[in-house]
């Protein structure tokens, strides 16, 4: 092919916050929110054919119509070099937002289509990303354990090797004006790695009022160098494991698991939740605030709280506080889980076990994923 009919390859512009648009990916590679003009500017000069066809500007602003009207759109372009086509389209969220806008710029008859991409929501008030079910196109999901909300302890749990946690929790928690992220995950089904294969994602965020718009690349196609665990990561959890410790990220101001450094606790349901808060009694989160003062002055902290088990009971669960060693905005805490009968304390010291009377999540999900999860680990 000559050099003046060759193809652009794929654009991925993130349109996550308004009035504001940037490149994320060029052909599977990031551009961590490079200008758009620029990346135009230097991939039209490829294709002078093209380029002697339409301007920077007529890109941008198809661009900015499929991101106003939230449909695709072709537009043809006689070159010299032939009929070529300009296809723009848009990569929707939960509630029908542009999260991005996919870009492609070549001959018309060598179209390819867009990468898997899809957009998502975290709110900040229920604590929880929403998700379209186009979720379920990316590799690493499958349509039958899709649900509509998701914790992002869960999304943490499901990637393969991923340190970046602290600067996720900071934009989805306590954002800076213009806060923006991009990162590069591994992620396993949540089944684990034996139910099929890793994905691999590219998140895009960007803060907004009360929450973030997030965009979902599926990247597993491009090649990138294997990643592992640390020796002293496996060595570390099997430790606990043994041990039978299990160690959690808690947001206390916000009475919730944001991430397991262990294994979870097996007697607590933090996963499929409506709400993740409810993992503790609703009763019992006062006492996880009002510890706060003594955690940013460096001390330990231990508490009784209730937590929500697979039974639907809350159980007595003895809570040990530490600072969270790391820089965060967010009031994180490492928390030290053991139920409150293996801790031998007194009964006149701690609330008993109770039942809320409505449904917490998504219990038919659970209960497939459970039963799954059962079923791979007699296989193992």
């Amino acid at each position: 092919m000559r050099e003046s009919g060759r193809a652009i390859p794929w654009v991925t512009v993130e349109t996550l916050a308004p009035r504001t648009m940037s490149v994320a990916t060029v052909g599977g590679e990031p551009r961590a929110f490079a200008s758009l003009r620029r990346v135009l500017q230097r991939v039209l000069t490829r294709t002078p054919a093209v380029y002697d066809s339409i301007t920077t500007r007529g890109v941008v602003d198809i661009v900015e119509a499929v991101r106003q009207q939230g449909t695709g759109m072709d537009r043809e372009l006689p070159t010299s070099a032939g009929l070529h086509l300009v296809r723009a389209r848009p990569v929707l969220g939960p509630t029908g937002g542009v999260h991005a806008v996919q870009l492609w710029i070549g001959p018309a008859g060598a179209v390819t289509p867009p990468p898997s991409a899809v957009g998502a929501v975290w709110d900040l008030d229920d604590q929880t990303v929403h998700q379209p079910m186009a979720m379920s196109a990316l590799r690493g999901v499958s349509a039958d354990e899709h649900v509509p909300t998701m914790s992002i302890a869960e999304l943490f749990h499901r990637a393969a090797v991923f340190d970046r946690h602290g600067e996720v929790l900071d934009l989805l928690y306590d954002p800076g004006p213009g806060d923006k992220l991009q990162f590069d995950v591994a992620v396993a089904p949540r089944a684990g790695r034996a139910a099929g294969p890793l994905g691999r994602w590219r998140v895009a965020a960007r803060s907004r009022e009360r929450g973030a718009w997030l965009l979902i690349e599926d990247i597993s196609e491009q090649p990138a160098p294997p990643a592992w665990p640390t020796l002293e990561q496996v060595g570390l959890r099997e430790a606990h494991r043994r041990a039978g410790t299990h160690l959690a990220v808690i947001q206390l101001e916000h009475t919730s698991i944001s991430h397991w450094l262990t294994d979870p606790a097996s007697w607590v349901r933090w996963e499929y939740l409506y709400r993740p808060v409810d993992v503790f009694h609703p009763d019992d989160r006062d006492r996880l605030v009002t510890v706060c003062d003594s955690i940013r002055a460096g001390e330990t902290a231990d508490v009784t709280v209730r937590m929500l088990g697979y039974s639907g009971c809350y159980l007595p669960t003895w809570l040990r506080l530490y600072p969270y060693p790391g820089f965060s905005r967010s009031q994180l805490v490492i928390g030290e889980l053991r139920l409150a009968d293996d801790c031998g304390e007194a009964e006149s010291n701690r609330p008993g076990p109770c039942r809320l009377p409505e449904p917490l999540g998504y219990d038919e999900q659970l209960r497939r994923h459970i039963s799954g999860r059962g079923r791979l680990d007699r296989a193992s």
